[in-house]
């Protein structure tokens, strides 16, 4: 039984149900015009998101913290089911998508060996929507690096754009 097996229940686990049809959800997801306006816990602001949406492609996404202060991430994508799921890595990067070490950001993150990022969109049918993130760390480690907060920031103001689009702004 290999590492990732084994801890396969531990995985870093968030679900969300968003007030939205799952195709406007999707494109909040994957567009880059939309994910500046979530990406980075509360108070942060993306300045830049750099999305190249197909398998092989990567990202690259620019958190700005209310000091200024700036910690990029990157990643590639492995596997796109349209409106359905997202496989990726995300990684630490600088400003030009070369991977760091979380350390430099003064993060403690133990990702999983060969563990990507799973999100998963799941129609419920009447006009809502089930996001489900799977991480590349141990739900103990998000908790204890603060990764788990952060999502669920994240994915309130997620909910903020969605509600925007939905109003066609």
């Amino acid at each position: 039984m290999t590492k990732n097996t084994a801890n396969e229940t531990e995985r870093m686990v968030i679900t969300r149900i968003f007030d939205a049809p799952r195709e406007l959800v999707w494109n909040a997801w994957t567009d880059p015009k939309y994910v500046m306006q979530w990406w980075g816990p509360k108070g942060f602001t993306a300045p830049v998101c750099k999305i190249d949406f197909r398998v092989g492609g990567k990202f690259l996404c620019c958190m700005r913290g209310p000091d200024g202060t700036e910690g990029w991430n990157g990643g590639e994508y492995f596997e796109i089911v349209p409106y359905e799921k997202i496989v990726y890595s995300m990684y630490f990067a600088d400003s030009e998508g070369n991977k760091v070490d979380a350390a430099e950001y003064g993060i403690n993150h133990e990702a999983m060996d060969d563990a990507h990022d799973v999100v998963t969109f799941e129609d419920l049918g009447d006009g809502r929507t089930r996001v489900t993130l799977i991480g590349n760390e141990s739900m103990e480690s998000a908790r204890e690096s603060g990764q788990v907060e952060g999502y669920n920031q994240i994915l309130e103001k997620f909910a903020a754009v969605l509600q925007e689009m939905a109003r066609g702004r």
